[in-house]
């Protein structure tokens, strides 16, 4: 179904989807007129359009900070990432990484498209973050230097155990929610809760795990080898090759593999409530729970279902959108989670050998939710109250309508004779 069948089921969507276009718009002319900002900030709007518009939100210092740190990551995540590079070569890049930022050339050339120019380009990120103050380049540098050395050890070494699956996602993910509280520590917009570091770690987590079960698809596909993230202890339970689960004979296993790889995935969402609880500025609250709804609404989208397998399961523009718009208190969040997992029940089979399991995560999830006594607040994502509204369907005929004149207009106008 395209942009607008979506808009004709949706309605509700329009407005935040026109509110969303415009924030972003409005955010890329703030891009500051230094040519390596303005690399900075423009490679940060092709490789991810939901973090910029949220990060050009914060306030000057920490926006820029945040983005150097977000771009830096990103080029080390490339390196891995990359399969056609040898280990041999690889393995020294992921690990001297956090040296090469104070060097003002150095660029490594990998990656394809955008991510490519990254790399080739990586002058202007080392100049961005020589500007930054001593607290900021400490987290990056920190942060990358960790993170280097956790990647190279999982380039030598299979995601057997669970244990290993949570020790690979705290290097490639947990270490990214370290790093950014230690951002915001050092921007003093924030105090944090003495045990923010377990907090900051399952936030991590919990939203790589959800890009993990969602990316199968395009991680087992991988050119010129495939790649796999998911535990042997998990998938071996089903199937003698982690790329047997897309064989069609393998349906009904695969998607038991699957539903058990959501069921590990909720038992961080408690710690990343209590994160999200403790946070006192609005823009660092929106950078944070906005990605976290996103995860735990993938999570519902992807249970239960054989597409996984097939594809990437994407959620539904409009409602990225939506969640974008209404995404501004603690209520919120509780309420995004609450209706989410409610979906997600919705979806389990009794029949599923750890159909128990998940009841049980999803139960714990929405009780945190109801005791935070706020969910009478909360603002609908998945079922809204009214299911028909009328104003929306009249704006939208009303906008159908403009289309159609104008483009009868224009046709008229390019087939009249001169």
């Amino acid at each position: 179904m395209g942009i607008l069948g979506e808009i004709l089921v949706k309605p509700d969507e329009i407005f935040p989807l026109l509110k969303l276009h415009m924030a972003i718009k409005k955010a890329k002319k703030q891009i500051p007129p230094e040519p390596h900002w303005v690399f900075c900030y423009s490679t940060l709007g092709k490789v991810t359009k939901s973090f910029f518009l949220l990060i050009q939100q914060l306030g000057p210092e920490l926006r820029d900070a945040i983005c150097v740190f977000y771009l830096i990551l990103r080029a080390l995540d490339t390196i891995e990432d990359d399969t056609s590079i040898p280990t041999d070569v690889k393995l020294p890049v992921l690990i001297a990484f956090h040296r090469h930022i104070y060097e003002r050339h150095w660029h490594f050339s990998c990656g394809t498209d955008e991510y490519k120019v990254l790399m080739d380009q990586f002058h202007h990120v080392s100049a961005a973050f020589m500007e930054l103050e001593k607290g900021y380049q400490e987290a990056v540098v920190d942060t990358s230097k960790r993170m280097g050395v956790g990647m190279a050890k999982f380039i030598c070494k299979e995601v057997e155990t669970v244990d290993d699956f949570d020790e690979y996602c705290h290097y490639v993910a947990g270490l990214v929610g370290l790093g950014l509280s230690k951002h915001f520590l050092a921007s003093h917009l924030e105090v944090l809760t003495p045990d923010w570091e377990k907090l900051a770690n399952s936030m991590g987590l919990f939203l790589h795990k959800a890009h993990v079960i969602r990316d199968y698809f395009e991680d087992i596909n991988e050119i010129p080898k495939p790649r796999m993230f998911w535990p042997r202890e998990i998938w071996g339970k089903y199937v003698h090759k982690p790329e047997e689960l897309q064989y069609e004979e393998n349906s009904s296993k695969a998607v038991q593999c699957l539903n058990e790889m959501v069921t590990n995935a909720l038992v961080h969402v408690e710690d990343c409530l209590k994160y999200m609880d403790a946070l006192r500025d609005p823009a660092v609250f929106r950078l944070c729970a906005i990605p976290q709804i996103m995860a735990i609404g993938a999570l519902a989208l992807c249970y239960n279902n054989a597409q996984v397998f097939e594809g990437v399961v994407k959620m539904r523009l409009g409602l990225t959108a939506k969640i974008v718009d209404r995404t501004k208190t603690m209520a919120d969040v509780y309420g995004a989670f609450y209706d989410f997992s409610c979906l997600l029940k919705t979806k389990v089979d009794k029949n599923d050998p750890y159909s128990v399991n998940t009841i049980n995560r999803i139960e714990v999830v929405q009780k945190m939710c109801r005791d935070s006594g706020v969910l009478h607040k909360r603002k609908l994502y998945v079922h809204d109250e009214v299911k028909s509204n009328s104003l929306m369907v009249v704006m939208l005929v009303l906008l159908l309508a403009i289309i159609v004149f104008t483009y009868h207009n224009a046709n008229r106008l390019t087939t009249k004779p001169m």
